[in-house]
């Protein structure tokens, strides 16, 4: 009985991972099969097949402004995102002070709280701060909640790390920040970079905080949702967002690769992607 109620039991958890992913991934199929269909619009049987909605995109000077916009976001997001999420990390697993596990709280907190929440407590203090809303406002915003992901990446990387290796450095006469430059940071390398290939990810995705504070400067979320509201632009949207998707798709891939070799290097298997 136990043998066959453990064999019922797999098999029904098989069954329902299995149909979650299909539920989670089928509607994210169709975007790429609808890009290339001839039609205008979205709708089976496919009319024929065509690439024109891919060609007209790099001719489109709107497109080509909010994807520069995207890019110069996703990277200051990251970089910024990352330098934070280091020395979070490292206070976080280096040192024990008190209100530790509550800062620690504090940080992951953007996690769990709606977006639409975060993006207007932040527009009401830019506001009150007497800022514009610009490209700088949305980096700040896209800071806010790329921390978090960084830093749980780049706490698997320090968590890890034999200390040995710092304290053989210092006994060798080198500096704290020398230690850290030139030991700590080859050692979690690859965790760093997972962290600016994620907080990059979810920068170029994220749509919520920049609707609320972008200026007059879209980025591609911002473009698309524009887009939108004109049916003859809807194949142009699909063909954009395929390869959103794919560029995320291969971004998150890499990312995990590189998070998977830091905790190998460091004998860690915690992270972002448990």
């Amino acid at each position: 009985m136990t043998t066959m109620r453990r064999f019922l039991a797999s098999r029904w958890l098989s069954a329902y991972a299995f149909f979650y992913v299909v539920f989670l991934y089928l509607p994210v199929i169709f975007l790429p099969i609808f890009s290339v269909n001839t039609a205008a619009t979205p709708k089976f049987p496919l009319s024929g097949f065509t690439l024109k909605w891919y060609e007209d995109l790099p001719r489109t000077p709107a497109l080509l402004d909010a994807a520069w916009n995207s890019l110069v976001v996703g990277v200051s997001a990251s970089i910024l995102s990352t330098v934070l999420g280091i020395l979070a990390a490292r206070s976080i697993t280096r040192y024990r002070y008190p209100g530790r596990r509550a800062i620690n709280g504090l940080i992951m907190a953007p996690l769990v709280l709606p977006e639409i929440i975060i993006a207007i407590s932040m527009l009401l203090v830019i506001l009150q701060l007497g800022l514009s809303l610009s490209l700088l406002t949305i980096v700040l915003g896209h800071v806010l909640i790329c921390v978090p992901y960084s830093m749980t990446v780049l706490t698997a990387g320090f968590e890890g790390f034999d200390r040995s290796l710092e304290e053989a450095s210092a006994d060798l006469g080198e500096s704290a920040f020398g230690t850290f430059r030139r030991v700590t940071l080859p050692m979690v390398a690859p965790a760093i970079i997972s962290s600016l290939l994620v907080c990059f990810t979810i920068s170029l995705d994220e749509f919520i905080i920049a609707f609320f504070l972008t200026g007059t400067e879209a980025t591609l979320p911002i473009y698309i949702w524009g887009q939108l509201r004109f049916a003859s632009k809807l194949p142009g949207v699909l063909a954009l967002g395929t390869l959103l998707l794919a560029a995320s798709f291969l971004l998150m891939t890499v990312a995990e690769i590189l998070r998977r070799r830091a905790a190998k290097r460091t004998q860690n298997e915690g992270g972002l992607y448990g």
